[in-house]
């Protein structure tokens, strides 16, 4: 697998690998100095370019050294190549090797190496000396100076690597945390959306609807009016009790339960109730309820918000019709709930804008229960909403 792209390590980093360079340089120059003085080599060539030549191509390996990320190979080649001759070349030349070794750069590793160990046997001969080991002992600790070098510069790579390795599993897990948390966060909207709107858009569609018979009937006498009014006062107040209901999910939850009210949870029996109140506001609905069976709270609240939605649909789509209501199902058959109104006549009875929310807003109701959704018009013109929920959990 090719390797990935390098990156320049820090300023620390960096520094103890100049030292390191500086080390090895330092201690190799000295060593052929101390040979070259036992040996009484002085005023010879050689000692000039021992302290000058010797000295200004290893000053010249450490500023290579600055590109060695951008261009590895002819770094590592040049730094390889002055060692030949400048024994102050050699902490650079070694600083190459591992990089390479650490970037598993095999190809690169396969010249430079052999390099470096030809580069360390010319260079033994190039500086005279009193004593000369021979050709193979040479070459031996060469291969063995190589080798270390290659096989730390494989495991500093390593451990590189495996820190990489971790660094972007936990960079992944923070973002997949985070989408997990934002999706968990746009549920949680979307269900309050929900039961604000099926909360609030009965409540409100009946203050429409009696604010519309004030605003547009004159025939009526004042105790008509009065009843109205009445009516209007007594469903602003619900809806603003609903929606304080409502909005207690939002505030903190470690307030005390007086300050923070519990969402509502109607259940099944309060459909009568409900259909009672729409009754009193001048709609004609019948119950048809022959439930067999205790349904458990949770499906009786849905079936609630079913019928919640579709009365209040009724009233803005299909003023003055009847509307019947059916509750039927077992615990083996689980719950069915029908509600059907008959075909409009003439234009409907309120000026409530559609908010496009409440059918889809029920069909994902029913969903997360297990259940089936259908709505639409019947063969009289009507409008059937019927849903399917399975009994338990």
């Amino acid at each position: 697998m090719p390797p990935s792209t390098p990156v320049a390590p820090s300023r620390l980093s960096s520094l103890w690998r100049y030292a390191l360079a500086l080390l090895i340089s330092v201690v190799a120059w000295g060593a052929v100095a101390i040979a070259m003085d036992d040996a009484n080599i002085g005023d010879e060539p050689i000692t000039v370019w021992l302290i000058l030549g010797d000295t200004a191509l290893g000053l010249a390996s450490f500023i290579l050294m600055r590109w060695r990320h951008r261009w590895p190979g002819p770094v590592a080649v040049i730094t390889g190549a002055f060692s030949f001759v400048s024994a102050a070349s050699a902490g650079p030349a070694t600083w190459a090797v591992g990089s390479t070794a650490s970037r598993h750069r095999w190809r690169l590793l396969g010249l430079v190496a052999p390099l470096n160990i030809v580069a360390g046997v010319v260079q033994e001969r190039f500086y005279p000396g009193e004593d000369e080991l021979p050709l193979w002992a040479l070459i031996l600790f060469g291969f063995l100076i190589v080798g270390i070098v290659i096989a730390v510069g494989y495991a500093m790579g390593s451990q590189r690597d495996l820190m990489d390795s971790l660094r972007d599993r936990a960079d992944t897990a923070e973002r997949e945390q985070q989408a997990r948390m934002a999706q968990a966060q746009a549920a949680e909207r979307t269900r309050i959306a929900r039961e604000m709107h099926d909360v609030l858009a009965h409540r409100i569609s009946l203050v429409a609807m009696h604010a519309g018979a004030l605003t547009y009937r004159t025939d009526l006498s004042a105790a008509e009016q009065a009843t109205a009014a009445r009516a209007i006062e007594d469903n602003a107040h619900h809806a603003l009790r609903d929606l304080r209901d409502v909005l207690g999910v939002l505030r903190d939850p470690t307030q005390p339960t007086s300050s923070n009210p519990e969402l509502p949870q109607p259940v099944i029996s309060d459909i009568a109730r409900l259909i009672e109140e729409e009754r009193t506001s001048g709609m004609r609905v019948t119950l048809d309820d022959t439930i067999d069976g205790e349904l458990p709270d949770n499906r009786g609240r849905t079936a609630y918000r079913i019928v919640q939605e579709a009365l209040t649909n009724a009233r803005k789509h299909a003023a003055a019709t009847s509307v019947t209501v059916t509750l039927s199902g077992s615990e083996d058959d689980g719950l069915t709930v029908t509600i059907r109104n008959a075909a409009p006549v003439g234009t409907p009875g309120s000026t409530l804008p559609d908010s496009g929310l409440g059918l889809i807003g029920l069909d994902e109701r029913v969903g997360l229960t297990g259940g089936r959704l259908r709505h639409g018009r019947d063969a009289g013109g009507g409008y059937v909403v019927e849903a399917w929920i399975p009994w338990q959990v």
